[in-house]
């Protein structure tokens, strides 16, 4: 517990802080519960300069919740493409269409209910509650858990902190949130962690929080999983073929992609390219190689091209394969590696920018 003093103090300095340094993030000029209830399902584990462009591509596609909730899955897995972690784009469309049935069309006003809603924990639900609905609850993310525990001196023994390093975090920050601006000052928390109050060489200096904490500067943590890496191949398969409209003409290009089966945990129902029989391509016929990060695994992929006659020797059979046009690809929901292929190879518009990066404390449900 702390003196009532040094809880005023925190939540003064930190707030004038953040009204002076706060980013311009789009879903900071909005108080529309809908909007930022999209912004926090993005921000999860994804890094803020791809979910700036995204989330307002996604919300000229899909302006209301009920927009949302009348839309087919694939379309908006489609406009996920590239954020990575589709199982929230689904939660999100599932809760999407329970809120429009049961709530009519808008969002529970407290974190509890919010909870109940597909794809919504504990931090996405105090976060929702406390910026859209003025909700006097603590959010605790990674920053914040990082920044709370070196105000109050405090190492993490774990992975994760611990259970005992949780509770005692979790009751700082209720203790902490101010409850007439507690939108405010959970997003301050949270923007002092993400600019000043790094994991690695904090800016101690210019922190508002530097008086009152008994840290300054790292604090003892555990060392992150280290990443995997694995090996991968994919076939690039493009053909020309009649235009419909003229049989003698040969414009239209067509790529050949797969589908992976509805019952896999990762990524159902996304359009992938076709598997390589072996990924150790002969350097003589790679067409590019691509990293991708996803989680904790480093994926070196390297891309063959593959004559439409010789698809079913070097590939692996899988889901459902289909025949499209490049014109129509870019509005299916590809893979983020698909897409980001299709793109350095040329045959898409401009790619998007890599959008996962390895955050265990990111809340993910």
């Amino acid at each position: 517990m702390l003196d009532s003093a040094k809880v005023v103090r925190v939540r003064r300095s930190l707030l004038a802080w953040y009204e002076r340094h706060r980013r311009d993030l789009p879903w900071r000029r909005s108080s529309d519960p809908y909007a930022i209830w999209i912004s926090e399902i993005m921000l999860q584990q994804t890094r803020v300069a791809v979910v700036t462009e995204r989330f307002q591509a996604f919300l000229a596609r899909f302006p209301t919740l009920t927009a949302l909730a009348d839309a087919a899955e694939e379309d908006v897995l489609a406009l996920w493409s590239g954020l990575g972690y589709y199982r929230r784009a689904r939660m999100l469309h599932k809760a999407a269409q329970f809120v429009a049935g049961h709530y009519q069309g808008r969002l529970p006003g407290n974190s509890g209910e919010l909870r109940l809603l597909p794809g919504i924990g504990a931090y996405t639900a105090a976060a929702i509650a406390s910026i859209a609905f003025g909700e006097p609850v603590a959010v605790v993310d990674g920053n914040v858990e990082r920044v709370l525990c070196r105000v109050a001196g405090w190492e993490a023994s774990g992975r994760s902190g611990g259970s005992a390093l949780k509770g005692k975090i979790g009751a700082l920050a209720s203790e902490l949130v101010d409850p007439e601006r507690p939108g405010d000052y959970n997003q301050a928390l949270m923007e002092l962690g993400a600019t000043v109050c790094l994991p690695r060489n904090p800016h101690c200096l210019v922190c508002p929080l530097c008086p009152d904490c008994k840290t300054r500067g790292e604090h003892k943590r555990p060392s992150r999983a280290r990443m995997l890496s694995r090996e991968v191949g994919y076939a690039l398969v493009v053909r020309a073929s009649p235009h419909a409209d003229n049989p003698h003409s040969m414009s239209v290009k067509e790529v050949l992609l797969e589908q992976r089966p509805s019952a896999v945990t990762v990524m159902p129902g996304m359009w992938e390219l076709p598997s390589l029989r072996d990924p150790a391509v002969p350097k003589e016929d790679v067409r590019l190689t691509v990293r991708h990060a996803i989680m904790q695994v480093n994926y070196y992929v390297r891309i063959r091209t593959v004559p439409e006659e010789n698809v079913e020797a070097l590939t692996v059979a899988g889901g459902e394969r289909r025949w499209v046009s490049l014109d129509d690809a870019p509005a299916m929901a590809l893979t983020g590696l698909a897409r980001k292929v299709l793109t350095r190879a040329h045959l898409l518009p401009v790619a998007l920018p890599d959008a996962i990066a390895p955050q265990p404390d990111a809340d993910v449900v």
